[in-house]
């Protein structure tokens, strides 16, 4: 009886596990932007968004032990107050806005939008706003895929940007890791086209609210089952390959939010296997916060960076 009883509740997890595989994704995403959505319509609408992606973060951790996509991953890198610092200072203390790292797009577009010297006056902006965020977010894509190749292709940005490339885990808390100098470029790519055609303060919110949870979303280490939804927006299991040490997986799907560039410029990768779980660079990155954000600047910490011997000097 007792055996029996085991077995019904074992199978019984097995349903649920594979029923919240296929669920957590769309659930978190279109749930979160709901979240935002009302947030929006409050009287502290960031502090209201603030809520909610910590909300979704919250979710993640716990599936992320619930349903792992690598166990492997649950075990600690050492790197979690690192992942932490990074996150603040590239999402937050950059901005004057360190306690609310989520939601940097929202704050630059309230600084920098009325100092926008150059505006088209080109923004459709009597459309419906789900269309204008639509237009939003394949325009600071473009900016934001090409940003993100160039990193992996040329030196002078790969020296930034493999900081993010250096973790050995996914999950949701090393989402944020990001150099600096890394942030600012993308963030200069991606967002200086839309305020030059005078986007509207409210797209910026919502360009920034897709980011915030599809950033959290392709990094947690969660056993999520996308299928079509691989082919619009940029998944956990795009991302994973994005990752891979075999840079002809690694040097793909550069999409932050959504894939079209990766399809029309041909670097769109996903074959019919499990993602990869070998992640990392050959590299070596520098152990502490401090210490990290001043490799890249150093001769020394460069070759480091690429994996070659110190000069002696």
């Amino acid at each position: 009886m007792k055996a029996e009883r085991r077995a019904t509740v074992s199978r019984l997890g097995q349903v649920v596990r594979l029923v919240l595989g296929y669920l957590s994704w769309p659930l978190v995403f279109f749930g979160g932007l709901l979240g935002a959505y009302y947030a929006f319509a409050s009287a502290e609408p960031m502090v209201g968004l603030v809520g909610v992606y910590a909300a979704a973060v919250f979710i993640l951790f716990l599936l992320e032990r619930y349903i792992p996509y690598e166990r492997g991953w649950l075990q600690s890198d050492g790197e979690t107050v690192n992942d932490i610092g990074h996150t603040l200072a590239t999402k937050g203390l950059l901005q004057a806005a360190g306690l609310i790292a989520a939601v940097f797009p929202m704050y630059a577009a309230n600084i920098l939008q009325p100092l926008a010297a150059l505006k088209f006056g080109l923004w459709p902006s009597d459309w419906p706003m789900v269309f204008q965020v639509a237009i939003a977010v394949v325009v600071a894509e473009f900016g934001l895929y090409w940003s993100h190749r160039i990193a992996h292709e040329k030196l002078f940005f790969w020296r930034f940007h493999a900081l993010h490339h250096s973790v050995v885990r996914l999950w949701v808390i090393n989402t944020g890791r990001f150099h600096v100098a890394d942030s600012l470029f993308k963030i200069a790519m991606s967002q200086i086209p839309l305020y030059c055609l005078g986007a509207p303060l409210h797209v910026f919110w919502w360009l920034g609210a897709v980011t915030a949870f599809m950033g959290i979303l392709t990094h947690c280490n969660v056993d999520m089952r996308t299928g079509p939804f691989d082919y619009l927006f940029s998944t956990p299991r795009l991302h994973r390959w994005h990752h891979s040490k075999d840079l002809r997986e690694g040097n793909m799907n550069y999409g932050e939010n959504v894939v079209v560039w990766d399809l029309l410029f041909g670097t769109y990768y996903n074959p019919d296997r499990p993602s990869s779980t070998n992640i990392g660079i050959k590299g070596q990155i520098a152990r502490g916060f401090l210490a990290q954000l001043a490799q890249p600047f150093t001769k020394n910490g460069v070759r480091e960076i690429l994996g070659l011997p110190k000069k002696s000097s």
